[in-house]
């Protein structure tokens, strides 16, 4: 197998070159590079050349933003990464070594490598944004629970967002046990902290953007971090990340903008990683950098994508006392925070609803017992809040009630904290449906019953509708569904550029403390108010959120 560079280089930079080929979807592999005009782009980590995709667009794919996090990189900070000669980013790499998908489910786009080796970056810019045109920057992280995720999946593809007139990024991080492993002899090994490398990948690659973009035609003091799920609560820690300030100018979280729930301490996350050594029978941490990358994915746990492995948990953000040095309230009591505009969105049937017990309601009858139950001698005060007096109406309530506790709640207790520092918030729930084809068969969603799901905003925001049709026909896209997706991307863009996404075809108003209000994205687009009264009680009566009932109707990513 040939690999793509073509300077001197070490040998396993060779290797990372032939696995990214086999990373690449077939119809990648069947055309080859289109030479770019000004090409190489020289960057701090070296040359890099890209290709003109059909549309016109220039892309920069696969480009190493860290060196490999493998041998005695495994479980450590990544580290800064050079080469000789010309890199060749003309396909995406493997995506960061998780459990594969199958091929049946919603968020199928085709296979991808996996690999330890996977630490890249994928750039597209418009084929008029040349050196110093300093357009504005949109970076986008995945989510997947932080177990699973990767920047090469369709519907995170950046090409659209070019066309559209700005720079789009996005990036691997480390995931699950290989990302989020804290253990007490890596804290020794690194003065007292441990985990969060996934955390650190994602400061890694805002830091290369930041001393690369202006190459590409960006402007690095415009950077909007935008991530869903898992990658909204990356965003969220990267906001309260000492180390990733100045990295971005305004902040996305798709159903995640987190201020409030605190992240686990390092004590906790050490026990869960002598947890995973004794699972794994290892001596050592040593022996432990020593095991195949399968053998730690073999028990660890995961419950996404068809999985059921019923292993150790690892993953997501941990108080490390150095990347996360402070807890979040603290943070927020001191200011030490950045200061930026943020969007704060969540969908209509998001995953906050199977969490909570009140998305399991039946009927009116078990309504009834579950308020009492649940809020005991407040239950009188929930149902007048939350009325109903039939089965139908007992549902739509009890998910009404589960919405304002989860993601509705978070949004708006990030625009209070936000309000708090001096910088706007603007809120949105997106309920449109998708226009799934009749009779197509998805193993993990039934399109009669999911509804606006977690996730299903990506696609409009990103541009990324067709990608939904790439492999086989799930959808029939409307003329209106293209035209609001175009009017988010705008929305999207215009906060990259001026840090408030209002615009003429998207009027969006700031929350505020007087007009608490949200922009309705569904049927059609309209501003409408907060439900405070009923969000405020909720708030006070919380309820602990229960795991998802299966994976088949809110897949995490």
């Amino acid at each position: 197998m040939i690999g793509r560079h073509k300077g001197k280089v070490r040998a396993w930079m060779a290797a990372a070159a032939a696995l990214a080929m086999l990373a690449a979807p077939a119809t990648a592999q069947k055309r080859g590079m289109v030479a770019l005009p000004g090409d190489p782009v020289e960057t701090g980590s070296g040359k890099v050349a890209g290709t003109q995709l059909d549309s016109g667009v220039h892309a920069w794919l696969g480009i190493p933003f860290a060196q490999p996090p493998v041998g005695a990189n495994r479980w450590a900070a990544p580290k800064p990464i050079r080469w000789q000669g010309v890199w060749n980013a003309d396909r995406k790499g493997p995506e960061c070594i998780q459990v594969l998908r199958p091929h049946d489910i919603n968020h199928y786009f085709g296979e991808e490598a996996t690999s330890e080796d996977c630490l890249t970056l994928n750039l597209w810019a418009p084929a008029d944004a040349g050196k110093g045109a300093k357009r504005p920057v949109i970076v986008f992280i995945y989510g997947g629970g932080f177990t699973i995720g990767s920047s090469g999946m369709a519907n995170y593809d950046g090409e659209a967002v070019a066309k559209a007139g700005a720079i789009a990024v996005n990036f691997n991080y480390r995931v699950g046990a290989f990302g989020f492993l804290a253990h007490p002899e890596l804290s020794k090994e690194q003065g007292g902290h441990s985990g969060n490398y996934g955390i650190m990948d994602q400061i890694a690659a805002l830091r290369w953007i930041r001393e690369n973009i202006a190459q590409f035609g960006g402007d690095p003091d415009r950077v909007l971090v935008m991530g869903q799920s898992a990658g909204a609560f990356s965003v969220a820690s990267l906001i309260f990340a000492p180390e990733a300030k100045g990295l971005f100018s305004s902040a996305v979280m798709l159903s995640g903008c987190n201020y409030r729930t605190p992240w686990p301490t390092l004590e906790s996350a050490e026990q869960t990683g002598l947890r995973l050594q004794e699972r794994l029978g290892a001596a050592s941490l040593a022996k432990m950098r020593d095991l195949p990358a399968d053998r730690i994915l073999a028990v660890q746990s995961e419950n996404q994508v068809g999985a059921r492995v019923e292993g150790i948990r690892i993953g997501g953000p941990i108080l490390d006392g150095k990347v996360l040095p402070l807890q979040k309230d603290a943070a927020l009591k001191a200011g030490a925070l950045a200061r930026v505009p943020v969007i704060a969105a969540y969908t209509s049937d998001d995953i906050d609803i199977a969490m909570s017990p009140l998305g399991r309601i039946t009927g009116l009858a078990d309504y009834r017992a579950q308020a009492e139950k649940l809020f005991g001698a407040d239950a009188a005060q929930f149902l007048k809040l939350f009325p109903a007096s039939t089965d139908e109406q007992a549902r739509a309530a009890a998910r009404e009630a589960a919405r304002a506790q989860g993601f509705v709640l978070a949004a708006r207790q990030c625009a209070v904290d936000q309000a708090k520092l001096g910088q706007a918030t603007y809120i949105a729930r997106f309920s449109r449906h998708h226009p799934f084809r009749p009779g197509v068969a998805i193993v993990d969603v039934d399109p009669a019953t999911i509804g606006a799901y977690h996730t299903s905003d990506v696609p409009y925001w990103l541009g990324t509708l067709d990608a939904y049709n790439s492999l086989r026909p799930t959808r029939d896209w409307t003329a209106e569904d293209r035209a609001l997706s175009a009017s988010m991307l705008g929305a999207l863009i215009a906060m990259a550029k001026t840090g408030s996404p209002d615009t003429p075809a998207l009027r969006w108003p700031a929350w505020s403390v007087r007009a608490e209000r949200q922009l309705d994205i569904g049927a059609a687009v309209a501003v409408t108010p907060l439900d405070v009264k009923r969000i405020e009680w909720m708030e006070a009566h919380p309820l602990d959120r229960i795991a998802p009932a299966g994976v088949r109707s809110h897949p995490i990513d």
